[in-house]
């Protein structure tokens, strides 16, 4: 039967587990996909510990972990259109990712440009599509100022080369671990730690003209404070009653085939590198997933499959 890895319950690591799991089926509007490369990332972990999405209903144990797939269509189900059987696909995924075969919802799911490694392609559904969605929600002109928190991580990483891609002058946030990251990205890189705030007035003495929170917290009260204009406050690192209370908003996720298809194509033209810095196969998805809750992972961590 198909290896998953899945939590059996909501709590730490000591929920997760190895499991064999009958091959899915896809349902009307879904692909069921050979996975060959699934995406790390903070919102895996955080779902086990229960986190549960808007409108998301209860869990069902076993849950397979993993948000993000990319790999070869098996089997499409009634109404899909555009998908055949061999095409190579990524997204986000409908009960899992972390296991031999997934199911993508048809509607969001991208066709996988021949260019684009498995690898690369499985990053892009979450963090790169966040990272875009944001920086087109906060829609400002060339030249202007962004502020990243959380600039090292997968989703802070993507910001960073879109945001410079599209013009703006970027400073990135994160530990001094990172900074050779953050500064290879693009982005003028800031130490994070108490009184960031004058560190970021020091390399941008004129201001901030937008915020693209990853952190939340006290760092996201913090960089509040730099902008004169609230509305350019974002996150995706804090909860909407958070955000809101300081004048700003979440990140409004599109989440549709069209972004995928923008994502990858930046990825194609060189503009935007996913930088996976470590791969580990299926049968270390727990170290996989460790090296993210544990906060210390440069760039994505992709667990690869069949390879």
């Amino acid at each position: 039967m198909p290896k998953a890895y899945v939590y059996t319950r909501h709590g730490g690591p000591e929920t997760e587990a190895f499991a064999e799991l009958d091959r899915p089926v896809p349902g009307p509007g879904e692909l069921l996909i050979a996975v060959r490369a699934a995406g790390v990332n903070p919102v895996d972990w955080k779902l086990r510990g229960g986190f549960r999405r808007p409108g998301e209903g209860e869990a069902r144990f076993p849950v397979v972990l993993g948000s993000e797939a990319a790999g070869v269509v098996e089997e499409t189900g009634e109404g899909v259109t555009g998908f055949s059987a061999g095409d190579e696909v990524f997204g986000n995924t409908s009960g899992g990712a972390f296991a031999e075969y997934a199911l993508l919802t048809a509607s969001v799911a991208a066709h996988k440009p021949a260019a684009l490694s498995f690898a690369d392609a499985a990053t892009l559904p979450v963090a790169a599509a966040t990272a875009y969605d944001g920086v087109r929600q906060l829609d400002l002109p060339e030249g202007a100022t962004l502020l990243v928190t959380g600039a090292g991580g997968g989703v802070g990483a993507a910001v960073l080369q879109i945001a410079h891609a599209w013009g703006l002058r970027v400073v990135g946030v994160a530990s001094e671990a990172k900074k050779d990251l953050v500064e290879a990205l693009g982005a003028v890189h800031v130490a994070s730690g108490p009184d960031l705030a004058d560190r970021v007035r020091a390399v941008a003495p004129d201001g901030v003209d937008g915020v693209y929170d990853l952190v939340g917290g006290e760092v996201l009260a913090e960089a509040a404070g730099l902008l004169a204009d609230r509305t350019k406050l974002i996150t995706a690192g804090a909860a909407p009653e958070t955000v809101a209370a300081l004048g700003g908003s979440r990140v409004a996720r599109a989440r549709t085939a069209a972004v995928l298809d923008e994502v990858a194509e930046l990825v194609v033209a060189g503009e935007l590198d996913p930088h996976v810095s470590r791969t580990f196969p299926l049968d270390r998805a727990d170290e996989a997933l460790r090296a993210v809750e544990e906060g210390h992972a440069l760039g994505k961590i992709v667990i690869e499959v069949g390879v």
